[in-house]
């Protein structure tokens, strides 16, 4: 699933590049600060990913990549050129958008759909290609009203592919898919990408950008929070791993300073009957841990350990849960 190289600019040029980006809405008396000072560069061939939680300025960032919002104030440049410079069809043509949710004429075949986006453009792939990557070749022939959620939102994948574009936008593309469906459409845009494509990925689910992003981008509140590939937000919490102590201590022989005491442990907390310890090594820290417990007759009825992930990251930096908030 090869990108085509762009005669639009250099191909050293990033795939999207916002320089001090500025957005905010006017309601009567009510002003909201959208974007507030932006910076952010996506490079050529990655999948990036952009997370935050609702009023977090990411729809609206994600907006004005895809030229359907204008910035107050700063640069946008999208492979390499700027919309509202006389280029804005040479750029649409060179990008693909997937909208969270995307409504067709419920009596089309899968396949009028793809001819009608297809004919939008000068160039593109052919429908039959398109179905393949997409998985839905057997349903070429059936209207809309047949379709699953999940052969829908395929649907939607394919339009924005049909285009051949180099830089593909998907917009929450697995919202309320079963895990099989999601799977596949991990499958398409890893295709995409493996073929020198770009995409920008904005998702709910934690585990869907750290399977699929090389890089992630957190803002909140207009700005970017964050910024490095998955691996390199976790090590930012400082430890990698987690463990939870189900202990009987009434009396809180286990004082907080203790535990904070232990090797490897960078942070711990009491709530109730648990101790949760956050640690850069479970191999050093629980010994230690269960040594502690032992010293001071405190008995153990439950213990669980885990590794950090991105949810963890977003919590620690926004201290919002990103499903909870999310738009």
């Amino acid at each position: 699933m090869s990108a085509p190289a762009s005669p639009l600019a250099p191909a050293a040029a990033p795939a999207i590049e916002l320089v001090a980006v500025h957005k905010k809405f006017v309601n009567g008396k009510q002003t909201t600060v959208a974007v507030d000072g932006l910076d952010l560069v996506v490079q050529r061939g990655e999948v990036f990913g952009l997370l935050g939680p609702n009023g977090a300025g990411k729809t609206t960032t994600i907006e004005m990549c895809e030229g359907l919002t204008e910035p107050d104030a700063g640069t946008v440049r999208v492979l390499g050129r700027q919309w509202g410079r006389g280029e804005d069809d040479a750029i649409r043509a060179r990008i693909g958008v997937c909208l969270q949710k995307t409504e067709f004429h419920e009596k089309a075949t899968v396949r009028e759909v793809l001819q009608l986006f297809a004919s939008f453009y000068g160039r593109g792939r052919a429908v039959d290609e398109v179905l393949a990557l997409v998985s839905l070749q057997e349903k070429a022939n059936a209207r809309q009203s047949t379709l699953s959620g999940g052969q829908r939102q395929r649907l939607a994948v394919a339009t924005a592919l049909v285009g051949a574009p180099e830089l593909l936008f998907l917009d929450e593309p697995t919202t309320g898919l079963d895990p099989q469906s999601r799977r596949q459409l991990w499958d398409v845009v890893r295709a995409f990408r493996k073929g020198g494509g770009t995409v920008v990925l904005t998702t709910h689910y934690m585990d869907e950008a750290q399977q699929l992003c090389d890089r992630i981008g957190i803002v909140d509140r207009g700005r970017r929070s964050a910024l490095g590939t998955p691996t390199e937000l976790i090590r930012t919490l400082g430890a990698e791993h987690f463990v939870t102590a189900e202990v009987d201590d009434p009396t809180g022989a286990i004082a907080l300073p203790a535990l904070l005491a232990l090797p490897d442990v960078v942070a711990a907390e009491r709530d109730g009957r648990e101790l949760r310890l956050t640690v850069r090594s479970v191999h050093t820290a629980l010994p230690a841990l269960l040594a502690l417990l032992v010293r001071h007759a405190v008995p153990l009825h439950g213990l669980a350990t885990r590794s950090a992930t991105l949810e963890d990251v977003f919590v620690h930096l926004t201290g919002r849960h990103l499903r909870e908030d999310a738009a």
